[in-house]
């Protein structure tokens, strides 16, 4: 069906050549010399977009602007006008316009005004569709060669690239290609890590990557040096993709100095990925030296309760002289009080922020059906996010933080995937309960559906008894016991789950913020 415009102008006779020019198009285009007529034919026609004159006599254009986007607020309509005062153009920005001409104007300028608010999104879906499938070939030819660390990064920056560009494509077709590749890319990079990540724990490896127990030696420390003060802020569970989301918003108070992937340690849960990050050490090394700070699988007791105690051992032994403040938000009346007591806090050389919504929402998802069916998707998922930080207290902190020119770091301990395949497996009544990884004795399971470290100590993990081993689900797969099977595979299918190996729980943003 042909686009059907209004052009509103009281000069409308002197633009007789243009109206024959959109309709040669193929455009539908109805006229009027008035504001208060306009009004009336929008009301009785269904128009796709309005050319509207600035200076009509009687209702002016911007008045009919204000009129129209109170009723219509998504109509898009394009200003035209003589003046080029500033005043007029942010009056007009100001009431939602949506693009801004003046006269004379040629036929040109016309036709891409339209294209930009009618046609923009096909022809961006075309444009991101062509260059995906150019893309494509190298991706797959980059995943048939052996890969380092840094490539596995630059890879997974590319597919979360593509992701993010691809859910704005109309081409669902596309959208199951990429898929299909980003599961090959999952599905190799499983191997990569079986094979590389006894090595780089035990330090065998060169180009070992960053990983969590030696993040904050590494990254954030030389930074916090530098600065006069500066706040870490990390975002339990938070994923690459989720970080692009909010980027854009962030970059409004501060520059991103630094953009990197580093590697969570395994298991990419909090237990052991937050705890080695604040203490410098892996699990199986922080049970040794400070058995006081580790809660076993088995113990009840909140499991990163001494966060801020192992960061004061691990600046101790990094030669101290880093004065720190912790402190951990885990509900909104949490975010609010920090909020409101944040000029307390902005001498302090560090202050460290354990924030918790994101890890909350992915374990909401699979206990509230609600939650379940507002991130159903990939997409979802990040645009839930993108809704909770731009109303959360933490958006406002860092808001004030880019206000005070304060330096923020922002990074987190571990992703998430959403789960698809179940993978069996029989463990006794002391196994944990993780879908991602479990550990115990006599644990049964097909050897070739996980990633097994059968000695615990060769990953630096925590071993409770002579006969425990850890396994880990590999790229989308989950473990159900074979009890109520049935049951906990629709339960816990198409769910955000942490604990094992894949590109989204390994892959994780470390950023640097400047203020402007």
């Amino acid at each position: 069906m042909n686009a059907k415009i209004l052009w509103a102008d009281d000069e409308i006779d002197l633009l007789k050549p243009h109206i024959l020019f959109l309709r040669e198009k193929g455009y539908d285009v109805l006229t009027t010399n008035s504001g208060s007529e306009a009004l009336d034919m929008i009301e009785d026609h269904g128009f796709d977009i309005i050319f509207l004159d600035e200076n009509m006599p009687g209702l002016s254009g911007v008045e009919t602007l204000e009129r129209i986007k109170g009723k219509y607020p998504g109509l898009p309509v394009v200003m035209i006008t003589k003046s080029e005062e500033e005043a007029i153009m942010n009056e007009a920005i100001g009431s939602n316009i949506s693009d801004y001409l003046i006269k004379p104007v040629n036929p040109n300028q016309i036709l891409l005004a339209l294209k930009k608010n009618l046609d923009n999104r096909k022809l961006v879906s075309e444009k991101t569709a062509m260059a995906y499938q150019q893309q494509f070939r190298q991706i797959g030819m980059s995943l048939s060669v052996s890969l380092d660390f840094d490539e596995w990064a630059d890879i997974y920056r590319q597919l979360v690239y593509w992701e993010l560009e691809l859910a704005k494509s109309q081409d669902e077709n596309l959208r199951e290609i990429f898929l299909m590749q980003k599961a090959e890319a999952n599905n190799v990079f499983c191997r990569f890590i079986e094979e590389k990540y006894i090595d780089w724990v035990n330090g065998r490896a060169e180009n070992k990557p960053v990983l969590s127990h030696t993040a904050f030696r590494e990254k954030c420390l030389p930074i916090i040096k530098e600065e006069k003060n500066a706040f870490l802020i990390l975002v339990d569970n938070l994923r690459f993709d989720q970080w692009k989301v909010i980027q854009p918003r962030l970059e409004e108070s501060y520059r991103v100095a630094q953009e990197e992937v580093y590697c969570s340690i395994l298991p990419t849960a909090t237990q052991y990925a937050r705890n080695a990050f604040f203490a410098g050490l892996m699990p199986g090394e922080i049970q040794k030296k400070y058995p006081q700070y580790w809660i076993r699988e088995q113990d009840e007791g909140t499991r990163n309760q001494y966060e801020a105690e192992l960061l004061a051992e691990q600046l101790k032994r990094l030669g101290g002289g880093v004065p720190f403040n912790y402190h951990k938000i885990l509900n909104l009346t949490a975010g609010k009080k920090f909020l409101g007591n944040l000029s307390d806090h902005l001498g302090q050389k560090l202050n460290v922020l354990v924030y918790n919504f994101v890890d909350m929402l992915s374990h909401s998802r699979t206990e509230m059906e609600v939650i379940k069916e507002l991130a159903e998707t990939e997409a979802a998922y990040r645009s839930i996010t993108m809704s909770w930080f731009e109303h959360s207290p933490l958006w406002e902190i860092i808001r004030n933080l880019g206000a005070k020119k304060i330096p923020v770091i922002i990074t987190t301990d571990h992703g998430a995937i959403r789960v698809n395949h179940p993978t069996k497996v029989v463990g006794d009544k002391n196994t944990n309960t993780n879908l991602r990884y479990k550990t115990g004795k006599n644990l049964q399971y097909d050897p070739r559906e996980v990633f097994e470290v059968k000695n615990p100590n060769d990953a630096f993990l925590p071993r409770d008894n002579v006969s425990a081993n850890f396994i880990f689900a590999r790229e989308d797969h989950f473990f159900v016991y074979p009890n109520n099977y049935n049951y906990f595979v629709n339960y816990y299918k198409n769910t955000f789950q942490h604990g094992g190996v894949s590109l989204e729980e390994m892959l994780i943003p470390f950023i640097y913020l400047k203020p402007r």
